[in-house]
């Protein structure tokens, strides 16, 4: 992965959250979580607040560079670096970041997961491993009302949210949170997997075998706490992604 110069330990941790979510976005290509140039990542500055760092709308998230990363307010202005942030990261981020207290906030119409949102039914069912992992961590929120285009929007989301990492948008898409990019996208990659499968297995028109509270809680035992910093396997799964990155999708952290 490639090396920038630093200077303090503030440029530090700055410098590694453009760089992880720079290559965030680029894994989203890579595992067919995004959606060309729309949708959002974004991350509180690292010591700051109401600063959260953005791909500039009009970029693609296969060609996303830590140094393109500029921040952005909740009044949607450019504090730092060149470009725009589009108006429903502003009016749908922001007041997450704001009232949720997380660092991370990433939003996606990533297939799989929009595909379980635009059934009556859209809740993720522990009939698997993974989905176990999200049992009672999914925010529901069933009311799409259009394009997001104020921060009341927002507000409202967060207030759907509260304390879950995870939140299913009705006929629209999801969002995870976290502490880290590596937890939130973790959550992510994952949430879609268990989204998948789910729905493979609906399609054979046979029912679900729902696992027991009994082993979901055994499940739940190995899972990070929602509000701790990122365990150990979600930061050597996401290391182990950005290697994946250095070899076929160099540039990342330039």
């Amino acid at each position: 992965m490639s090396v920038h110069p630093l200077h303090t330990s503030e440029t530090d941790a700055v410098w590694q959250a453009k760089v992880h979510l720079a290559g965030a976005l680029r894994l989203a290509v890579l595992d067919g979580l995004e959606e060309g140039i729309d949708n959002h990542f974004t991350m509180t500055v690292p010591g700051r607040k109401d600063a959260y760092l953005v791909l500039p709308f009009g970029k693609h998230w296969s060609e996303a560079r830590a140094s393109d990363m500029m921040v952005f307010n909740e009044a949607g202005e450019t504090l730092e670096g060149e470009g725009v942030v589009e108006l429903s990261a502003q009016c749908i981020h922001a007041p997450l970041h704001r009232l949720s207290g997380v660092q991370v906030v990433l939003h996606t119409h990533q297939p799989w997961a929009t595909a379980l949102n635009m059934l009556q039914d859209n809740r993720l069912l522990p009939a698997s491993q993974t989905a176990a992992f999200f049992h009672t961590r999914i925010a529901y929120d069933n009311h799409y009302s259009g394009l997001a285009k104020t921060l009341s929007e927002g507000e409202r989301l967060a207030g759907v949210l509260q304390d879950k990492p995870v939140l299913f948008l009705k006929n629209h898409g999801v969002v995870t949170t976290g502490n880290t990019v590596a937890q939130a996208y973790r959550r992510l990659y994952k949430l879609e997997k268990a989204c998948k499968t789910q729905l493979l297995a609906m399609g054979s028109g046979m029912p679900l075998q729902v696992l027991s509270e009994e082993v979901i809680a055994e499940v739940l035992q190995r899972a990070p706490n929602d509000r701790h910093p990122a365990s150990e396997r979600e930061r050597l799964y996401f290391d182990a992604m950005l290697r994946v990155l250095d070899r076929v999708n160099p540039g990342y952290a330039d």
